[in-house]
């Protein structure tokens, strides 16, 4: 497939950020992008967020007994 040169101004700190993931998944900044947009218009990022949205909500309680649990332990101790 043919590609084409694509500008964008962004902070320094978000490209700094871009470059760090893409490097991450072994991808150059250009792939990193592309991928990025095909994810979100796939629907795969959305779908993502959704699942992680229903774990949270099936094992909310679970997270909640465990931090109740860290606050007594941690509570008894600073006196």
């Amino acid at each position: 497939m043919a590609k084409t040169q694509l500008g964008a101004r962004v902070d320094s700190s978000i490209k700094a950020l871009a470059e760090a993931r893409a490097k991450d998944r072994g991808l150059s900044l250009g792939d990193y992008i592309a991928v990025l947009v095909h994810e979100d218009t796939e629907g795969l990022r959305q779908r993502g967020l959704d699942a992680a949205e229903r774990f949270l909500a099936e094992h909310q309680g679970v997270f909640d007994e465990a931090e109740e649990a860290d606050r007594r332990t941690h509570g008894a101790h600073a006196a």
